[in-house]
């Protein structure tokens, strides 16, 4: 498997998917801003992405990958065939039950998610019903998800790495067409997602049946890997969803202040896009090549994937990081006041919503390569069956994510840019326990290859970073202008910074473009 032509098929769907994301996120930021509807949307929104990673992605990705791909290659495909079956019907009778739960307990839910909504009894109503929407939408993009892992196991990425796209189709959809038709835009969201869930399961479900891997539900039964899938899966759900959850703790504590959920959720989904891009993209790329490898004993093989997972993620998200750091209110003005103004003739999103979003943004952006790199050390433990490990870190991380949002939110009071960095530093944390504990085991240590690149790459995007610095100041006539200099503005640092990263990256030898270019070309 070529490690990078397949992260590139996956990052690929996954820029598409991003960048409607983006068109999205301009339409709710221009009819919603951050207001109490907007605060109630993103609330519904992350309870059952939340809980996806609970039940799916982050155990499938943890337990279900490795044991699918060890019974695929020693028991064949008919075997790893009723195996996805079992998991399969297991996890859809437990879905069931949750969301039922979920309906009947959804106040006490939003007392404990958003607890700040308490003092707005009309804020709290509409998050009630909207969650209670947005609830089915866990059970199908759950289902998906184990769709997903047989099809990644197998090779096969397009058609799970797309199926995100349909879910931001649909809401463009519903927002540009069905609006008048419903009582608020915040009601035919959560509609959307809910008729969303069900369209994307159905593609990736095609696209198993394609395959000939699509599994069968029965009545559950817990069989011996049925069982061994559990006890790896309980812990793999809490280190795959760490994100997931610190997100949460951040909203929790963001509740108390109007606006601050929404201002958090627009900042996250800005770098949500180099975050899925390439981070999201390698862990689901990397998980399935290194249970092929360790399954054949090729030890060698696995450090040479990891490492080169390593140079890969780092050498395109460090620049990423640093620009977002340099140039993040010139991103959040743009993207979530000029675009939407333009194509809304005005937008509820406005100019102090865009400096605290931005705020958030640059500490988020410190925080960006760590997110990635929870993804490229994570599989290390995964494939391996060992999903104790990274839960005991990923428990860690959220203690001192909770612990710093406090202090620098309630007692510090410096605004949701507080949750955003107790956020990032919590990862940075998470990193150093992960690597440190794979190279103490001997499982992991850095080849000549990444030790003579890694300084190189960071130079190269201090370099960058400094001139975006000096660009942006020269630019301001045309970043506070209309409304096309604004985005001329931000397309030429955007463009400049690419350029010149690559450039210095190539004079210093921190990449070689033609290594880069030629990865795609070839197979490992």
């Amino acid at each position: 498997m070529n490690l990078l032509r397949s992260t590139a098929t996956v990052g690929g769907m996954t820029a598409i998917s991003r960048v409607l994301g983006f068109v999205r996120d301009v339409l709710i930021a221009g009819t919603l801003g951050t207001g109490p509807i907007a605060d109630a949307f993103f609330v519904a929104f992350r309870f059952p992405n939340l809980f996806r990673r609970f039940f799916a992605e982050g155990a499938f990705n943890a337990a279900f990958v490795p044991l699918f791909s060890e019974d695929l290659k020693t028991k064949g495909p008919d075997a790893a065939k009723q195996f996805a079956g079992e998991a399969l019907s297991l996890l859809t009778f437990a879905l069931l039950a949750f969301t039922a739960l979920a309906q009947i307990a959804m106040p006490w839910v939003i007392h404990v998610i958003a607890p700040g909504f308490s003092d707005d009894p009309e804020k709290f109503d509409l998050a009630v019903l909207f969650t209670r929407i947005t609830t089915p939408y866990l059970l199908f993009v759950s289902l998906l998800a184990v769709l997903s892992g047989i099809l990644n196991s197998l090779g096969r990425f397009a058609v799970a790495a797309a199926a995100p796209t349909l879910l931001n189709v649909v809401l463009i959809g519903a927002l540009l067409f069905a609006t008048p038709y419903f009582e608020t835009p915040g009601h035919v969201l959560v509609w959307g997602v809910a008729f969303a869930g069900v369209i994307q399961f159905l593609a990736v479900a095609w696209g198993a049946r394609r395959s000939g891997m699509l599994p069968r539900l029965h009545a559950p039964r817990l069989t011996p890997r049925v069982k061994k899938l559990i006890a790896l899966g309980i812990p793999g759900v809490i280190a795959g969803g760490i994100v997931q959850i610190n997100l949460v703790v951040g909203q929790i504590i963001a509740s108390i202040e109007d606006g601050a959920v929404a201002a958090l959720s627009y900042a996250d989904r800005v770098y949500q896009l180099p975050l899925g891009l390439i981070g999201v993209a390698m862990g689901v790329v990397l998980l399935p090549e290194l249970s092929r490898r360790l399954s054949d004993e090729d030890f060698s093989g696995a450090l040479e994937s990891q490492n080169r997972a390593l140079e890969i993620t780092l050498l395109l998200t460090l620049p990423a990081a640093v620009a977002l750091f340099v140039i993040p209110f010139l991103v959040t003005k743009v993207l979530f006041v000029t675009a939407p103004t333009v194509l809304l003739g005005g937008s509820q999103f406005n100019l102090n919503d865009a400096t605290i979003t931005g705020q958030a943004l640059a500490a988020f952006a410190v925080g960006l390569p760590a997110f990635v790199l929870i993804r490229v050390f994570q599989p290390g433990f995964f494939a391996r069956q060992d999903t104790r490990t990274p839960m005991i870190f990923s428990a860690i991380n959220t203690a001192i994510n909770i612990a710093l949002s406090i202090y620098l939110f309630l007692i510090l009071k410096i605004g949701i840019m507080g949750i955003a960095i107790a956020t990032s530093a919590a990862a940075w944390v998470n990193v150093a326990l992960l690597a440190g504990t794979l190279a103490r085991r001997g499982l992991y240590k850095m080849d000549g290859r990444i030790r003579y690149r890694l300084p190189r790459i960071a130079l190269a995007s201090v370099i960058m970073g400094g001139v975006l610095f000096a660009l942006q100041s020269e630019l301001q006539g045309w970043a506070n202008g209309t409304a096309l200099q604004q985005v001329q503005a931000l397309g030429i640092l955007v463009g400049t910074g690419v350029l010149l990263f690559f450039v210095m990256a190539h004079l210093t030898g921190g990449t070689r473009l033609n290594e880069f270019v030629g990865a795609f070309r070839r197979s490992t």
